[in-house]
């Protein structure tokens, strides 16, 4: 058998389900990876990259990379709800707004004092948003997303207080809850490339090209 029979699409993929959302900082990454990426080995030491696992591909998000222009907000509420809105957006740029250098600001620490970058959903593999539902309203498709079922949805809240990142909305003008549902649309629209989507079998074959380095 040969040595990289083992790494498919699919088990890459449960990999980076495992750290969806989360930093890449800790880890090393291959030349390969890297240049897949479009990051350096220092931007991810210093936690400026994360991945999100999604159906079609690995987000890659690089908040070094982020200029805070808002655009994948944009983008994400005229693809999805025909309006220009960042509140209900499903991607959101997080702001780190410190004051001053001792940390008194909108958040504590002394250094990054004034960091954007995009966060989103995690489809997390037991979703707190869902789980918290009193209608049922969040399920997963045929992809494997968590999708708001309109019909259903009361605008209670009660995914958006649920979810340890406050992703899911209630748009205050129909009632109703929304949440990622992994169109790419926030990717299409960012002029930095601080935000892309790079297919399974792309991640696949470089996580093989450095399993055969080894």
């Amino acid at each position: 058998m040969a040595k990289t029979d083992f790494l498919t699409a699919d088990m890459t993929r449960r990999q980076f389900m495992k750290i969806s959302g989360k930093s890449l900082a800790g880890l090393t990454l291959s030349a390969s990876m890297l240049s897949l990426f479009g990051c350096s080995q220092k931007q991810v030491d210093a936690g400026a990259v994360a991945t999100w696992a999604l159906p079609q591909g690995l987000l890659v998000v690089n908040a070094d990379l982020c200029t805070g222009c808002q655009r994948c907000e944009i983008n994400c509420t005229l693809t999805n709800d025909g309006v220009c809105s960042s509140y209900i957006s499903r991607v959101k740029i997080q702001r780190r707004l410190n004051l001053d250098g001792d940390g008194n600001g909108l958040l504590s620490g002394t250094d990054n004092c004034f960091v954007y970058f995009p966060d989103t959903c995690r489809q997390c593999e037991d979703p707190a948003c869902g789980n918290a539902c009193p209608q049922k309203a969040i399920t997963t498709d045929s992809r494997g997303i968590r999708v708001v079922d309109t019909d259903k949805c009361i605008g209670c809240g009660a995914c958006v207080e649920a979810c340890p990142w406050h992703m899911p909305t209630v748009n205050p003008e129909t009632g109703k809850s929304s949440k990622c549902i992994a169109c790419g649309a926030c990717v299409a629209g960012c002029p930095s490339g601080a935000l892309s989507i790079v297919d399974w079998d792309a991640v696949t074959s470089a996580a093989q090209a450095a399993y055969m380095d080894l």
